[in-house]
């Protein structure tokens, strides 16, 4: 076109305007390539190759046996299980399942199905409850430490309640790790929110209040509607409902404290 993208000096090359348009194209150009062989990798007649799965912190204790029974059946398939704060985009074919927490994922290019909730409940341990009693309801709070989550960007209605009703200054440890969070309330620093499947299985923690429905958080599978329908996709959805009836008898309704 007769434009010149570069400049040359002492030091090496700079881009000229037109240069970094050019790399503005170019970048978005490699993001739709990347998006479109995400997508056909995932497009194979057969239940083999990479299976991505994402999910919120938290349920690697129920989902791990899950992949693995799956990998067990199908000896071809590699598994990538990855947890992070951040949303993984399955229209770039960074993952083709997610399991996602809070409102209704609304991206039109998904498909979207309920897959339980998470259900929570204020915990202490019995040390903390010796040592400085426990709480009848929020109008106790102010004489209380708890355990709360780091930031303000958490999706977690149970965590938005403590926020609302929980002085800041009595949120004397905050943490960005489900695991770190359970630890500090079973080490005694002091009331937290722990979820119900997590709970059963401490015997150090007492519970401080009952589960209320506005602390209930429900659970979403996601999937790509251009991998939706592969094979692959669909045996391992197949495969993970029929193991997740095993966890509760009835479906995933108690599941890690993290969203």
């Amino acid at each position: 076109m007769g434009a010149k993208l570069f400049q040359r000096h002492s030091r090496g090359y700079t881009p000229t305007e037109a240069g970094r348009d050019l790399l503005k194209v170019a970048e978005s150009a490699a993001d739709q390539f990347g998006q479109l062989a995400g997508r056909i990798r995932g497009q194979g007649a057969e239940v083999a190759g990479d299976l991505v799965v994402t999910s919120i912190v938290g349920m690697s204790n129920l989902l791990v046996p899950v992949l693995a029974s799956f990998q067990a059946r199908h000896a071809q398939v590699n598994v990538r299980f990855l947890t992070d704060a951040r949303v993984f985009r399955l229209e770039y074919g960074e993952a083709h399942v997610a399991i996602r927490a809070g409102s209704v994922p609304e991206d039109p290019d998904n498909v979207v199905q309920s897959f339980g909730g998470i259900e929570a409940a204020l915990f202490a341990s019995r040390k903390y409850a010796e040592t400085h009693g426990l709480p009848q309801g929020p109008e106790g709070f102010a004489r209380h430490r708890f355990v709360g989550i780091e930031g303000d960007g958490t999706r977690a209605p149970f965590y938005r309640w403590m926020s609302q009703h929980v002085d800041p200054d009595r949120v004397t440890f905050r943490g960005t790790e489900s695991a770190a969070l359970l630890a500090a309330v079973r080490a005694g620093m002091g009331i937290g929110f722990v979820s119900l499947h997590e709970a059963a299985g401490c015997t150090d923690l007492v519970q401080v209040m009952p589960s209320r429905s506005e602390w209930n958080a429900p659970l979403w599978l996601v999937t790509h509607v251009d991998l939706h329908r592969t094979p692959k996709v669909q045996a391992f959805l197949a495969h993970l409902k029929a193991e997740a009836r095993s966890w509760t008898g009835a479906g995933p309704s108690v599941l890690a404290a993290s969203a």
